[in-house]
């Protein structure tokens, strides 16, 4: 799934799109709501949470959607031609008269009130890129990864609602720069407010940029410490870079580790 970065730019290219803008085409082509019709209706806001996009539409109407493994949202001019993917992969259109932004493989299209967008979101822990982030955001951030003493560092930093916006690829490098293995139980973790700062800091600071940088080093093939580096030495020590399976379907994802680097238990090998 993409990363909480990811999110916040699709939603600041999709609200600088339509933001106060009327909806002159709407389709939503997915069974629930193929029939609902949004033309004429004013675009307000486009804001993410975590890595759901909440699209509000006048007359308290929101569009949630989640991009999942595949999806993305793609804007293009009035006018301009379609080149995201196959007519059969579009989920949802929303055109204006300056811009039209399609939905290709979207893994959720949910129109809802937006009165009620807390049955859709309102299980989240705090957002690593809300306006509002601060020390209760990071307190209760805290407090939930450590509810569950005995889970494994990887899978507590990916449940979204422990805190939301952190993807496979900074669970791996948030663990790395902790020292510990991802299976290292979060309460054997020291100082897990500091995890919980260095999330924020990096999704941060990639909000704005692609890449997921996080030893500071924008070259794409120097961007991780350890993410997608199997085998390859550890920027840090030299020693070749594992890699396992976390998790349970369909939670399951592939874990990065360097064994010298990161203290802490192993999978069996």
């Amino acid at each position: 799934m993409p990363e909480g970065d990811s999110v916040f730019r699709a939603a600041a290219q999709l609200h600088r799109a339509l933001a106060d803008q009327l909806l002159t085409s709407a389709e939503l082509r997915v069974p629930a709501h193929a029939t609902a019709d949004l033309t004429g209706r004013r675009v307000l806001e486009v804001r993410p949470r975590g890595k759901h996009l909440l699209t509000r539409i006048e007359g308290g109407l929101t569009l949630h959607t989640h991009l999942r493994m595949e999806g993305r949202w793609q804007v293009y001019r009035a006018g301009e031609r379609w080149t995201g993917g196959a007519g059969h992969q579009i989920r949802a259109v929303l055109g204006t008269a300056t811009h039209t932004a399609v939905g290709y493989r979207l893994g959720l299209v949910e129109l809802l009130r937006t009165a009620a967008e807390a049955t859709a979101v309102g299980h989240l822990g705090p957002d690593l890129l809300a306006p509002d982030w601060g020390e209760a955001s990071a307190a209760e951030a805290v407090r939930r990864l450590l509810a569950v003493p005995g889970r494994p560092v990887g899978e507590a930093l990916l449940d979204q609602r422990n805190l939301a916006g952190i993807g496979n690829v900074y669970a791996n490098e948030l663990c790395f720069l902790a020292a510990v293995t991802p299976w290292t139980p979060i309460g054997e973790l020291a100082g897990p407010e500091r995890v919980v700062a260095a999330a924020h800091r990096l999704l941060y600071v990639n909000r704005l940029r692609p890449g997921h940088v996080t030893t500071g080093e924008l070259r794409p093939d120097r961007a991780h410490w350890v993410y997608g580096r199997a085998g390859r030495p550890c920027r840090r020590c030299g020693t070749p870079v594992r890699t396992a399976s976390q998790g349970t379907a369909p939670q399951q994802r592939v874990a990065y580790w360097c064994p010298t680097c990161q203290r802490g238990p192993e999978p069996p090998r």
